[in-house]
Order: structure tokens, then sequence, then C-alpha cells
């Protein structure tokens, strides 16, 4: 097929796509009523009804009493396989539970979960993203039961995201028919940005500003009491055995000369905004690999410097939302 008539059908495809009925979330939740299930028949399907009229023409033909019967029977299982299908997924509850942060052009694996409250199970239930049907998760569900289903998603620019429209399908039970149904979630998903394949060390510039006792500049000299164990806080500083007295966790801190906060700052990136924004992501990850104490410099904000896990991700999503 040439080139030129692929844009055609796609566009074709999207134009007919947006008059589906879809099943829209209220809060968080989306249930597939009669209305919202679409059933056509497969390939498979298509020749079992080229048989069936060979059967009934030859059975005209030839006055063929059991050619009759047997191609009724044929129609009515094939009538039957219809029921089911449609039944396999009406009713059926679809809400979004998580969908954790991934960096442009990962896949992001989002926490689906499908309910089912008719006390009857379904069988091969297939759930993807719109446009990613060759990565299509399929489960079971149990009669009056639930099923998480990790769906993976595409991204490919940071930022902040709505969910495309999940579609759920079926072929069960004999993949005569398929049947499908689309659903509509206002969940978000963050997207960091892309990192950089090189960091430039030069690029780190060391505040002086923050030697001697502060709290980010943390020495390995001399022992200078504890401090209440925060998230994040390097197990090699846990007093583990003032931790075992059932009071609390504790972390030690020392005084000397430590290490000096580095900054990452944006007015000594180059190139256009993507590009410094994938460097300075890089930056932030190999400092936070390395635990260094850093701050972060952009025009819209100011990160103080730390080195926390919560530090961390709050400088990538400084980083992924930027506008400028």
């Amino acid at each position: 097929m040439p080139a030129k008539i692929w844009p055609l059908i796609f566009w074709k495809r999207t134009w007919w796509q947006q008059w589906f009925r879809v099943s829209k979330s209220t809060q968080n939740l989306a249930t597939l009523n009669p209305r919202q299930i679409y059933i056509l028949p497969t390939r498979w399907g298509l020749l079992y009804a080229v048989m069936l009229i060979g059967l009934l023409i030859g059975s005209i033909n030839y006055s063929l009493s059991l050619g009759f019967y047997v191609t009724f029977l044929l129609a009515s299982l094939g009538n039957i396989a219809m029921l089911h299908t449609w039944r396999n997924l009406v009713h059926l509850q679809v809400s979004v539970l998580k969908a954790g942060p991934v960096f442009a052009g990962d896949n992001a694996e989002i926490t689906i979960k499908i309910s089912e409250s008719k006390n009857r199970p379904r069988y091969s239930i297939a759930a993807y993203f719109a446009e990613n049907a060759h990565q299509a998760v399929v489960h079971n569900i149990a009669a009056n039961e639930s099923k998480l289903f990790q769906v993976p998603l595409n991204t490919s620019t940071r930022g902040l995201h709505t969910l495309p429209r999940l579609i759920l399908n079926t072929q069960f039970p004999l993949n005569l028919l398929h049947a499908w149904a689309v659903i509509e979630n206002p969940f978000q998903v963050l997207v960091y940005a892309k990192p950089s394949d090189l960091a430039q060390s030069q690029q780190l510039t060391i505040d002086a500003s923050v030697q001697g006792s502060s709290q980010f500049n943390i020495g390995d000299e001399d022992f200078n009491g504890h401090k209440n164990y925060q998230f994040g806080d390097s197990p090699r500083r846990v007093d583990w055995k003032a931790s075992s007295r059932s009071v609390g966790m504790f972390t030690k801190l020392y005084s000397g000369t430590g290490s000096s906060a580095l900054w990452l700052d944006w007015e000594t990136t180059d190139g256009e905004l993507e590009t410094r924004i994938s460097q300075l992501t890089r930056l932030v990850m190999d400092a936070h690999a390395s635990q260094q104490i850093y701050g972060l410099k952009l025009p819209s904000i100011t990160l103080p410097p730390n080195n926390t896990e919560p530090h961390y991700h709050q400088a990538l999503i400084a980083l992924a939302l930027l506008n400028l």
C-alpha cells in the first residue's frame, strides 16, 4: 500500500472513533452500561458467516433437510456466542489506582482496577490505551471480585499528561466476535524530562556560604548529637543502638569540614529549552546518585540544597513542568 495512503486511513480512523459512546469516569469510577459496548465479527466470524451462507445455499439448491438443520444449528451457536461476548464486558467497573512518574521515552505502568459485580466470571478481558493495542494486558476476573491490570503507556514528552482513552475488549467464548468499550478518565500521569546522555561537570558550582556547621554541610569528623530520622536519610547515619530503645528512629549528626553544597544553575547551561532541561535533569540524577547535597536554580523557582528523596523528586518535577 502506498505510503501516502496511511495518513488518510489514520485520519479516518481517528475521525470515526470520536463518535463512540464513551464511558466517562465519575469520581474515578466508570461503569460499562449496555449502550457503551460495541461488537463486530472477527475475521473468523466473517469466515463463519460465509460458511453459513454457503451451507444455506447448498441446502436450498439440493433440498437437504439435514443441511437446513446444520445451518440453523450453527447460526444459533453464533447468536449465542454474540450474547456471551457482549455479556463478558457489560457492567464492568473501571478505576485508575496509580500512575507513577517516569522519564520521557519510558513506559509508564498504569494500575487499572477492573471490578465484577454481577456474580458471573469474566474471561479474557484485554485492556490497553488507544493506539497501543500491541501492549494489551489480558486477565480473567472471578465473579464479584476485582483484578489489577498493569497497563503500559508510551511517553514521549515531559509534563503532566491526562491519560488517553482506555480500551477494554474481549473475544470470548469462540473468537467469532470482538466486543469493546472505550473509557475516559481524567487521571494524570507525570512525565519527567529525558536526561541528557552526558553531564558537564563544569556546570556544577560550589556555594561557599553553606560551609561550616550548616545542616546541609554534614561532616564526618566530630559527633554532634542526634536528630529524628527523616525519610531519605542515609542508612549509614542511622544510630541503630539508640533507635532500638523503642523511642523512635534517630540519625547521627556530625560536624566538620564535610562537603559543600552544589548548585545546579539554569544560567550555566546552554542550548535550546529542552536541551537545557535535559542537562539539568542529568545533573540532578548524578548528584542524587552520589549522595551530594545540591540545590537547583531555575528562572521560576529556586530549591535550597538538600539530598533527600523528596528533594530529588521535587527537583525533577520542577524541571518537568518548567515553561518559559
